[in-house]
């Protein structure tokens, strides 16, 4: 079987601080859509070809270019691309009938209300990553593995500085997720973990994976 190519694209996690605690922008995908219809996600898109420039046409600053400008389009607010921090790269496993190489940033927000385009994206909420996770949990909302993830990192933050503090990276964090179907769901290894060059969950050592159980999910690292 072939595997499909990933596709280059970018993702911005704009967050705020509201009454002493860090939120965060989850935009809401359009039930038509055929990759994560109705999930909630962070802004975002493919890079385009325009995003690329003949003086500066490496990827890293395509997908910062292209970060803001989906941010422009999905959700109406504006930044300078110098204010994005690289945070991780994620890269759809090869079984996937359609996959992304996914650069994520993160940004504070600016002081402009959020206007959703109505086509691929229907809603906007801003959101405590805890009380994100707690809804995903209670099966109120959807959440691709990405963005739980990342909510994950992000409740350990307090503010604003702090969640960038905690997140930013001189080069994105690779997560080119194993899957492994275990009892009661799969088992998704990511690099660092113990298991993860073997294929194998069972592996004594550190820890770094999302348990996709039935019961719920937990994300993982030591």
């Amino acid at each position: 079987m072939s595997i499909a190519p990933a596709h280059p694209s970018a993702t911005i996690v704009v967050v705020r601080d509201a009454d002493r605690e860090l939120e965060v922008l989850l935009v809401r995908r359009s039930k038509k859509l055929n990759f994560h219809g109705g999930a909630w996600v962070f802004p975002g898109g493919r890079i385009d070809p325009e995003d690329h420039t003949a003086n500066a046409d490496d990827l890293a600053s395509a997908a910062r270019r292209a970060a803001v400008r989906e941010l422009r389009e999905e959700a109406g607010l504006d930044l300078d691309t110098h204010h994005l921090h690289p945070i991780s790269r994620w890269i759809t496993p090869d079984f996937m009938p359609k996959r992304f190489d996914t650069w994520f940033f993160i940004a504070p927000a600016r002081d402009h209300d959020v206007v959703v385009d109505g086509g691929e994206i229907r809603e906007y909420r801003w959101l405590r990553p805890t009380a994100a996770l707690d809804e995903q949990r209670r099966g109120a909302i959807e959440l691709p593995p990405p963005t739980f993830v990342t909510l994950s990192e992000l409740a350990r933050a307090r503010n604003v500085a702090g969640a960038i503090e905690t997140m930013r990276a001189d080069q994105p964090r690779p997560y080119t997720p194993i899957v492994c179907n275990i009892d009661g769901g799969a088992c998704s290894l990511y690099e660092g973990d113990a298991g993860y060059d073997e294929r194998n969950p069972q592996a004594d050592g550190p820890r770094h994976r999302l348990w996709l159980l039935e019961s719920g999910w937990r994300y993982e690292r030591s």
